[in-house]
């Protein structure tokens, strides 16, 4: 076999190589084939590369010129809310007042007043500590409820079921607690509560099953899903009458032997109910309701450590060192304050609380475009007071108080830097920037995770029922609570700590909404015009009024004098 030179030599290195001359033609083909491919290769990294980068400008520049030219973008109104809003941090809107206030001093007895406990108001729980009515000798079938709404919603639709079973003279299956739409929170009643502690409490009044018996166990959330039943009832009216269940569920229960109820959340009135079926929902609300002990252990742990603050701080772990030594004037005292200006979407937009309200809240205009956003994909328009103007609003009291607001309520009131505050509220919109007018006041402010390592907080951490159990129970052993605008925490507190004859704080947002607006109101002016207008509203016994609710206003349906 004879060689020869290819016409086209393969060169490696400027070097000629031999090949056989029926092997060339071949390599020359997979040479030239690689070639095409690498080159093809090469073509599509780079378009690659110049595609992500338009893709990236564009995106930079859809998010900017709505900032800048909201009203092209008027169709966009079901996009998801800005995240400028917390980019930008907020400049404080009372500056004098901030300034003043951080330099003001309190008397001694100003201090002793806001620090003493309530003096006995002449009202005391009634609910014997035996049955109140006794536990019917038959039940008459098994009642469900779903419940839906945060913690302390769902706190209330509990108390509702016990009586409604009463009424109904049926046993309670442990009530199903929805999927938090807001906080995506599945936590279920036997994690958040004692259900031994539930069930023996009430066990002189009604009966209470954690499950359904097997004959039943077709009847599940699933089930009442995915079809109209005639075992689920979905028509009960808010607040409704006892009358109203023994007319229309009673005899559902009779036919099936059980009866499902969803939605639940108010469908039971709070005015024309026996004496007893109101002291029974303040029974469950007071005394059956116990958080489990993980929950209870935890936040006794946080309010030792509030009352006695030495500890030894490090990245991870918190270590304890206890002085009990402390004086009694505002040592060893803590304040509890429920802020309400949660961030609960990734896209960080405000809390219903704010978002619902219609109120401008100070982070100028990319915050006003994410709220306005935010308010037309979730409210669809459906915002409250939504005629009125900023202005009017605060006029009125209709604004919650941003935390540069409650800040300044707190130091008019008589708290000083020296105040030890607990802020019992989710991750705070607008993170430090928004709450650093607060924390130049009150610099010993905390929060569950300043004072409890990770480890600590491991088994109540991403799920927000446990987390609002924790704050409640810290709120329920302060020694002040006080919330920066009505609400379910607010009045589930008001109720409590009613009952149990503590300080709570009612901010007067009439007042205070008409004091913000004056901007040239001077320190002592805007001092005395608070603390006038809080006189008797640090925790005073109010009675219940039509319509309002028994666990806002537990006297005289379940207190009672002497």
């Amino acid at each position: 076999m004879r060689y020869r030179t290819s016409p086209s030599p393969l060169t490696l290195s400027g070097t000629k190589v031999r090949v056989w001359s029926h092997g060339a033609s071949l390599l020359d083909r997979i040479w030239g084939r690689w070639r095409r491919r690498k080159g093809k290769m090469i073509n599509f990294f780079v378009y690659q590369y110049h595609s992500q980068r338009r893709a990236v400008y564009a995106a930079l520049l859809l998010m900017l010129l709505p900032v800048f030219w909201p009203a092209l973008f008027s169709p966009l109104g079901h996009a998801s809310p800005s995240m400028f809003s917390e980019w930008n941090a907020p400049k404080p809107r009372h500056a004098s007042l901030l300034k003043a206030a951080l330099i003001s001093e309190i008397p001694n007895e100003r201090k002793s007043e806001l620090w003493a406990p309530l003096a006995p108001q002449g009202w005391k729980p009634c609910i014997p500590s035996a049955s109140i009515t006794g536990r019917p000798v038959k039940s008459s079938g098994f009642i469900q409820v779903f419940l839906d709404g945060g913690l302390n919603q769902q706190r209330m639709g509990i108390c509702d079921a016990v009586a409604v079973a009463k009424i109904l003279n049926a046993t309670l299956v442990i009530p199903h607690l929805e999927v938090n739409s807001v906080w995506k929170d599945s936590s279920s009643f036997e994690e958040i509560y004692d259900v031994d502690h539930f069930i023996n409490v009430l066990k002189d009044e009604i009966s209470v099953v954690r499950e359904l018996p097997p004959e039943y166990a077709w009847s599940t959330r699933e089930y009442y899903a995915v079809a109209i039943r005639t075992t689920r009832i979905k028509t009960a009216p808010v607040h409704a009458s006892a009358n109203w269940y023994l007319e229309n569920v009673l005899p559902v229960l009779q036919s099936y032997g059980i009866v499902a109820i969803a939605p639940f959340s108010h469908r039971l009135a709070f005015d024309n109910l026996a004496g007893d079926l109101q002291r029974l929902r303040c029974k469950v609300n007071f005394q059956a309701l116990a958080f489990v002990p993980h929950v209870n252990t935890l936040g006794e742990m946080l309010v030792k450590r509030l009352r006695y603050p030495k500890h030894v701080r490090s990245d991870e772990y918190i270590q304890e060192v206890v002085d009990e030594n402390v004086s009694n004037d505002g040592n060893g005292k803590y304040v509890t304050l429920h802020l309400r200006f949660d961030k609960i979407l990734k896209l960080a937009t405000l809390q219903d609380m704010a978002a619902h309200s219609a109120c401008d809240f100070g982070g100028g205009k990319a915050e006003r475009l994410a709220l306005a956003k935010y308010r037309q994909v979730i409210w669809q328009g459906r915002v409250m007071n939504s005629q009125f103007t900023d202005e009017e609003l605060r006029n009125q009291g209709r604004c919650p108080m941003t935390p540069e607001e409650i800040g300044l309520l707190l130091a008019a009131l008589g708290f000083d830097n020296k105040t030890r505050l607990y802020l019992a509220s989710h991750k705070v919109y607008g993170g430090e920037a928004r709450i650093s007018s607060l924390r130049n006041l009150f610099p010993l402010m905390e929060d569950k995770k300043s004072i409890a390592s990770s480890e600590e907080l491991a088994r109540v951490e991403g799920k927000a029922s446990l987390l609002a159990a924790v704050d409640y129970y810290v709120s329920m052993h302060s020694d002040i609570f006080i919330s920066a605008s009505p609400g379910n925490m607010h009045n589930a507190m008001v109720g409590h700590r009613t009952y149990e004859n503590l300080k709570t704080i009612r901010p007067n947002m009439a007042l205070l909404g008409q004091l913000f607006l004056n901007k040239s109101l001077e320190w002592f002016e805007f001092q005395r015009e608070v603390q006038a207008g809080h006189k008797g509203r640090e925790g005073q016994i109010r009675l219940r009024k039509p319509k309002q609710s028994i666990y806002t206003y537990p006297a005289s349906d379940c207190m009672c004098q002497g």
